[in-house]
């Protein structure tokens, strides 16, 4: 295959995957749906204002795919429908927490829900969405990918409080930075590949393969969008350009700039750093900064190398025309970045 036809199938990978998986994320999207629905009424208004806000339901769309690979049963078809939307619910959940930690002001290109019913609503309403995904899990009886799923909710939230302790701390290495992404982002793809596996009858081989490729690809998506941060436009970012500097986050690209710059430089990074009032021209000279450094181009590097990892997980498993749409899918992450 040469390189072109190689871009070119990374490019179309997510329409691929949204044409084989349609019929079951259907039905996913109707079981979310009405899962949001409460008698509450501020719940489900803020829970649809959040799930359909345009995200492209990439976990559970590899939770289909990967059920897809095994069995084809109508039990193993049910259980996939309900593992899906519970990443889902887990997903957007998260996203919710995150946006009131982070005082986030945009999500997915809108106004993030904090910005429109408040914090208290936002942490509330995902405690809810949470509560959702466990119900169906349960309901599937499923016992050990409940246990995969609740290890994962733990484990995020260990992430994120990580993360947060992290914050502007100019200490922060490049392995602490990987610990934080591996439990933030990789977690979530994880649990959605694994437990998608488990619904289709997978063996614990296979499984575990699936696993690892989904821990690469939510590497490579969280180093992309960090790389992102500082060389994307608020279009493809769903954010602001410049957030996570302004949220004092210790990412890749701030973490090798800072090891690789004279004082001056450095303190040009430590200005912006946690600065919410930061001015665009100062934003520049740091995105200047980077790019000289070649911080940008070293967190996409990193990124290729996971891209490579999830591949050589998949390598595991049997041939099939899924499981090359699955390589794709990793190909395609990196897309994101030019």
């Amino acid at each position: 295959m040469t390189l072109t036809q190689k871009s070119t199938r990374a490019k179309t990978a997510l329409d691929r995957l949204l044409n084989v998986t349609q019929n079951d994320m259907n039905r996913v999207n109707d079981l979310i749906l009405s899962r949001a629905e409460s008698h509450v009424e501020l719940v489900p208004k803020l829970a649809k204002y959040l799930i359909e806000s345009g995200g492209k339901r990439l976990r559970p769309m590899l939770t289909i795919a990967c059920a897809s690979m095994f069995s084809k049963d109508n039990k193993s078809s049910n259980n996939a429908i309900h593992f899906a939307a519970a990443v889902e619910f887990m997903h957007n959940a998260t996203l919710l927490h995150d946006d009131v930690v982070d005082e986030s002001k945009m999500r997915r290109g809108k106004p993030a829900a904090r910005m429109i019913w408040g914090n208290q609503a936002s942490v509330l309403v995902g405690d809810f969405l949470l509560g959702q995904a466990f119900l169906m899990m349960v309901e599937t009886r499923d016992l050990n990918a409940l246990e995969v799923l609740s290890r994962a909710a733990a484990v995020m939230a260990e992430g994120e409080v990580f993360q947060l302790s992290k914050t502007s701390d100019l200490s922060t290495s490049a392995k602490e930075y990987d610990l934080v992404i591996r439990s933030k982002t990789a977690a979530m793809f994880e649990v959605a590949t694994k437990v998608g596996a488990m619904a289709g009858g997978a063996d614990e081989k296979q499984c575990d393969a699936l696993g690892l490729y989904g821990t690469e690809l939510g590497r490579a998506f969280q180093l992309i969008d960090d790389a992102l941060d500082y060389g994307g436009t608020n279009g493809v970012l769903g954010k602001n350009t410049g957030d996570d500097l302004r949220e004092g986050k210790m990412t890749l690209p701030v973490i090798l700039a800072l090891k690789n710059s004279s004082e001056t430089e450095k303190a040009l990074i430590i200005s912006a750093l946690g600065n919410q009032e930061l001015e665009n021209d100062i934003l520049k000279q740091v995105i200047s900064l980077f790019q000289e450094k070649g911080v940008i181009k070293q967190t996409s590097l990193q990124a290729q190398e996971c891209v490579n990892s999830a591949k050589q997980a998949l390598r595991t498993l049997p041939k099939s025309d899924m499981v090359d749409l699955l390589a794709d899918i990793a190909d395609f992450t990196l897309l994101r970045a030019h």
